[in-house]
This record gives structure tokens, C-alpha cells and sequence, in this order.
């Protein structure tokens, strides 16, 4: 049996559809003998860990357990804790992270298997929300990002827009390529209060209008914000709290997967039916998430093609979302 330094390595040389399905079902044996929190998740619903043989197989814990249970897989110490964002009256999620060096292999390989080296861009960030409280790791992922841009014009802005203005002017004017990355809610603002043209920016939106606003599609935001900034299409990324790995999306809101990750689809009317593609929930499959759970069940609807490309269509209402609540207290 492979030893975790060993499977940490070879999640980030995965080459096809084999080896993936190899790595999950040795995360999930893993798993289910070292995490107590999904072991005790897996008995509760009578799963025989010898049957399982294939990636449709195997169970996904519910991300709303984040919410109230330390999930974590093996033994050693929490680095780091990342915690989600929440509204009044709810709990936040944690994610306790006991490799973050493998959070930052994981985020720079992600970045680089779709946009290329980060040297190669300024990363200016429009982050207000996640910036005004503790724990995000979106703010950590952009300040590694940075690190690695090593760009004098990198920044954070909360709500100066006229600075980030006056910023994008400078790069555009020196002909400097750059990534424009925000939450949906203040690049919507920021596309309305300053229309001109992005020649060489790449805009990549984060989600999270957050009652903000009014809810509009996410359509419906990209062509607005394609409008403001005269631009063709506006990027997405997908990530969580809980997972230590982010998909991206370049059009059409058809979201691409790092070799280490796969999303499948799980029936609305029975949480444990689970299918490589079609509409449903959206299951997540996180190789680089082995020190904490590898298996998650989002409350995002949602749509995965036969190429493996996903579409996010709508959320659950939490009080809807079956079988989510044999562990919840």
C-alpha cells in the first residue's frame, strides 16, 4: 500500500480517468479507517467498505457537517483553519488544514494548469467582503498568487475603485497583462460606475452577491459586466471553504476541473444515487483534500457533461437537501 507522502505526489500526476479513479478509491479506503468523522458517516448509512469498486460508489459527507464536526483524516497538528463566510444567525463552516504547504502546491498547480505561470500577470484583487473578515482562504489563495506574480502593481482594494482605476489605467497604458479578480457583487458595482475598455485583463469572478443585491443570474452579471469593460467573456472560478482545490470556467459558465478533481452528479430525490454525468446536485471529488475529506455533497444544482465540464445552475434550499442530517446536531 501506497504511503500518503506518496499519494500527496502522485495526485498531481494524474494523466487519465483510471489513475483518478485509482487515487479516489485508495482516498476513500483511507478515509474511512482514519477520519472518524466519515467513518462514523459511512456506518450510519450501512456502507460495506468492500463494496466499494468504482468512483459512483462511493458515499459524499454533506458539506453542512463542516459546520459543526472537525473533520479531519489521520493524526498531526491543524496549520491553519479556513473559515466560510456566513450570514446572520449561522454557523460558519471550518476547514482544518494540517498540510498547508499541500494547500498551496494544490492552488499553484491549479492556476498554472489554466492560465499559465503567475509571473506572467499583476493580480489585483476586489475582494471587500472576504477581506473584511478572518479565515478566507480566497484571500489566502490570491496573497500566494501574488507572492508568486512578484508584480510591484499587485493589491488588494476594498472599495477604492477610483485606486483600481487608476491602477488598471497604468497596466493597460505599459501594455502589462493582468487578472482582475473579484467578488461577483463589487466587480457588478465597479462595471456600472466605470465603463471603458480591458485589452489586456482577464476579469475572473468569484461568486458571492451574498444578499448584497438583487439576485440576478450569473448570465445575466457577465453580460453586464461584459458590457462595462467591452470585453468577450468573463472567467469564474469555483471554490470552497472546504475543499483545498478550484475549478475555472472561461465561457459560458462551463466550469474545467484540475486533473485532482472531479465533480459528479448526485439524484435530487435520493442522495446516495450518484452518476458521472447529468443534472442534479453536484458532488465534489477533492484528491488534494486527503488530510481532511476527499467526498463532499454541495447544495449547489447543477449540470455535468460527458466531457466532465460542469455547470452550476442554482442552490438548494438547506432545509431541502435530504439526507443531510444524520449528523447534524
Amino acid at each position: 500500500m501506497k504511503s500518503i507522502v506518496e499519494f500527496k505526489k502522485e495526485i498531481f500526476e494524474i494523466k487519465n480517468y483510471r489513475q483518478f479513479a485509482d487515487l479516489a478509491l485508495y482516498a476513500f479506503n483511507y478515509q474511512y479507517h482514519k477520519n472518524k468523522v466519515y467513518k462514523e458517516f459511512c456506518d450510519l448509512l450501512k456502507i460495506n467498505p468492500q463494496s466499494i469498486s468504482q468512483l459512483t460508489d462511493i458515499p459524499f459527507l454533506p458539506v453542512t457537517i463542516f459546520k459543526n464536526r472537525k473533520v479531519v483524516s489521520g493524526i498531526g497538528n491543524v496549520e491553519r483553519t479556513f473559515s466560510s463566510s456566513s450570514t446572520t444567525g449561522q454557523h460558519p463552516s471550518y476547514h482544518f488544514v494540517k498540510d498547508i504547504s499541500l494547500y498551496e502546491k494544490s492552488l499553484m498547480f491549479n492556476f498554472e494548469y489554466f492560465y499559465g505561470n503567475p509571473s506572467e500577470y499583476t493580480i489585483l484583487a476586489l475582494l471587500p467582503s472576504y477581506l473584511e473578515r478572518q479565515g478566507s482562504s480566497l484571500v489566502y489563495m490570491v496573497e500566494k498568487l501574488m507572492e508568486k506574480s512578484a508584480s510591484e502593481h499587485n493589491g488588494f482594494y476594498l472599495y477604492d475603485f477610483e485606486g483600481l482605476l487608476k491602477k488598471i489605467e497604468v497596466l493597460e497604458h505599459e501594455n502589462k497583462k493582468f487578472i482582475l479578480l473579484g467578488v461577483s457583487f463589487a466587480l457588478l458595482d465597479f462595471a456600472v460606475r466605470y465603463k471603458f475598455p480591458l485589452k489586456n485583463g482577464i476579469v475572473i469572478e468569484t461568486g458571492g452577491m451574498k444578499g448584497r443585491k438583487r439576485e440576478i443570474t450569473r448570465e445575466q452579471l457577465h453580460n453586464i459586466i461584459c458590457e462595462g469593460f467591452s470585453i468577450k467573456s468573463v472567467h469564474s472560478e469555483y471554490g470552497m471553504t472546504e475543499l483545498l482545490s478550484q475549478a475555472y470556467s472561461f465561457e459560458n459558465g462551463i466550469y474545467r476541473c484540475p486533473p485532482q478533481m472531479k465533480v459528479l452528479v448526485r439524484d435530487t430525490g435520493d442522495p446516495l444515487k450518484t452518476m458521472i454525468f447529468g443534472k442534479g446536485a453536484l458532488n465534489i471529488i477533492d484528491l488534494a483534500n486527503i488530510d481532511s475529506c476527499c467526498f463532499i455533497s454541495t447544495s449547489d444544482l447543477g449540470e455535468v457533461d460527458q466531457n466532465a465540464g460542469f455547470k452550476v445552475l442554482g442552490r438548494f434550499d438547506e432545509a431541502e437537501v435530504r439526507g443531510c442530517n444524520l449528523m447534524v446536531s
